[in-house]
């Protein structure tokens, strides 16, 4: 069995641009244990009132991993350099390899800037080995239709399998290293055990409800990192609850990052810098 290692809480929230209100949950910045992730942050829920422009973040680079926006409510709509586009609805996923360099921009899209929400989205760095980190940029825009469901044993939940495989079905998302990323609900008082692959860096985040894991709490925007070793976690909820579920293979090599950009090396990073103001990472036109 996994056992639970630590729970990270009492993260206060910060914004990201004019429209994402986030809790960072970890970074790369303050550890490289989380290996292959980088960063994670939750967005919301957060109530936005009808606006005539959009909010969000505008043009900003990324080179050497990948970015993964779940969008649980509301609605965002992407742009970047690579000439992919489009609008992130509820239950959708947007899996964006930036590899050598994108430039990109999100923010709420037309509708929701219009009408005003809900919104609650996570959003996933997720680090490229260093043989794929100067690779062709690409997009995958997986739509809510597409992901999987599977039903858990005695009315327990279910799991909408993102990436990597749950129980023999397999993820829509094509992924340059072994991981798993669940979106997972389990119904109230309800248990379930979820097996987790040996060795993997194994994450659970609580986005509502309370979870209980080795007999310990986990509530709404904390996070629940587990031994790498053992392959089985018992889950139980104390309410209906929600969690995202994310196991990877460590790729153990060295992380060197500055802000947007995550390489191995600092003479890496200074090339990125260089491309990115040279143009070479391409525009938004």
């Amino acid at each position: 069995m996994k056992t639970l290692r630590q729970i990270i809480s009492g993260v206060h929230p910060h914004w990201v641009g004019d429209g994402f209100p986030v809790r960072s949950l970890f970074s790369y910045a303050e550890s490289d244990r989380f290996d292959p992730f980088l960063l994670l942050d939750y967005a919301g829920p957060h109530h936005f009132a009808p606006a005539e422009a959009p909010r969000g973040v505008g043009e900003h680079p990324h080179r050497g991993f990948e970015t993964i926006t779940i969008v649980y409510q509301g609605e965002l709509a992407h742009r970047d350099s690579s000439g992919s586009q489009g609008v992130i609805q509820a239950g959708d996923v947007q899996w964006m390899t930036a590899a050598a360099g994108v430039v990109h921009e999100e923010f709420h899209s037309e509708r929701f800037t219009r009408d005003g929400g809900t919104l609650e989205m996570v959003q996933l760095w997720l680090n490229l080995p260093a043989k794929d980190k100067m690779s062709h940029p690409k997009y995958q825009g997986l739509v809510d239709s597409e992901i999987p469901r599977v039903l858990l044993p005695n009315e327990a939940g279910t799991v909408r399998v993102i990436a990597g495989t749950f129980q023999g079905t397999r993820g829509p998302a094509q992924t340059f290293t072994q991981v798993n990323v669940w979106d997972v609900q389990l119904a109230d008082s309800k248990q379930a055990e979820l097996s987790l692959p040996e060795g993997h860096t194994s994450l659970m985040i609580v986005q509502s409800g309370v979870l209980r894991i080795d007999g310990q709490p986990i509530h709404a925007a904390e996070l629940a990192e587990l031994e790498r070793a053992g392959s089985e976690v018992q889950v139980a909820a104390e309410s209906s609850a929600r969690l995202l579920v994310l196991t990877g293979e460590p790729i153990g090599e060295t992380v060197v990052g500055q802000g947007p950009f995550v390489m191995n090396t600092r003479v890496e990073i200074t090339d990125a810098i260089l491309d990115y103001r040279n143009g070479r990472m391409g525009h938004l036109t």
